[in-house]
């Protein structure tokens, strides 16, 4: 493994540990499903950037930011709720993307690559991660409370809509992260497992968080080696949802047991 290889997987783990605190918040808050769909947002900007020979993750970005915001408009002037409103733009979303994306590019853009990653990539990429974590840390109790009695959160002066805000533009930034090397297709993939397979161990949510993390880590390490001496593809992303997936279905049978 060279150094850029090496860059990339430091990324991933990061990117695992961030999507694996975000991804029970998701859960507690009913948006496991919508963050699959919310990483399709990203695909117009994708298809762009591959057909103008940009750099994907700016078109990605872009296109995933408006989307959010879209997103929390809808919630806010239609009072649909968060699933209803990320299908209404998922679509518009799905569309665009297929449409714009090089069929060549077309495999990258879904399922990601294995890129060579610079320092200053991982520099940049290892920030990100930082912030996400420090975001949600920040908003623990506040996030929780929403999600157990948003009335009584309204009733002590808590923003509520803003603090959905905040929590969707952090969900978005994940998923930017895990974008390149996870695809628009699976990038969601280690926010929903990992907090799915904790879900059915553990009820306390220090512990709920703790083994969402570990497990979304422990994804990233057997997959990207499941891939390098098995499957042998240009991106580790299938390898890596197909433990994740394992680690679900463990989960199923310790909870029948």
């Amino acid at each position: 493994m060279d150094t850029s290889q090496t860059y990339t997987l430091i990324l991933t783990l990061s990117f695992a540990f961030a999507a694996g605190l975000v991804g029970c918040f998701a859960l507690m808050k009913r948006m496991l499903l919508a963050s699959d769909v919310l990483s399709h947002l990203a695909l117009p900007g994708l298809g762009l950037a591959f057909l103008f020979k940009l750099n994907p993750l700016i078109g990605g970005a872009t296109t995933l930011l408006l989307g959010t915001l879209l997103v929390w408009q809808l919630q806010k002037k239609t009072g649909l709720a968060a699933d209803a409103s990320i299908g209404v733009v998922f679509a518009m979303a799905l569309a665009i993307g297929a449409a714009f994306t090089p069929s060549e590019d077309l495999v990258e853009a879904l399922f990601g690559a294995y890129p060579k990653l610079s320092l200053f990539g991982l520099l940049i990429g290892l920030a990100a991660v930082t912030g996400v974590i420090l975001a949600i840390l920040r908003f623990k109790d506040r996030l929780t409370l929403t999600v157990f009695s948003p009335e009584l959160a309204a009733a002590t002066g808590l923003n509520v809509g803003r603090l959905e805000l905040y929590y969707l533009l952090v969900f978005s930034v994940t998923i930017l992260i895990g974008l390149r090397f996870m695809g628009a297709l699976l990038s969601s993939a280690l926010i929903i497992m990992p907090a799915a397979t904790a879900r059915q161990v553990t009820n306390r949510l220090s512990h709920f968080i703790t083994v969402s993390m570990a497990v979304s880590a422990v994804s990233v390490l057997a997959g990207s080696l499941l891939n390098t001496f098995v499957f042998r593809s240009s991106t580790a992303g299938p390898a890596i949802v197909v433990i994740s997936a394992f680690f679900f279905g463990l989960s199923l049978l310790k909870r029948t047991t």
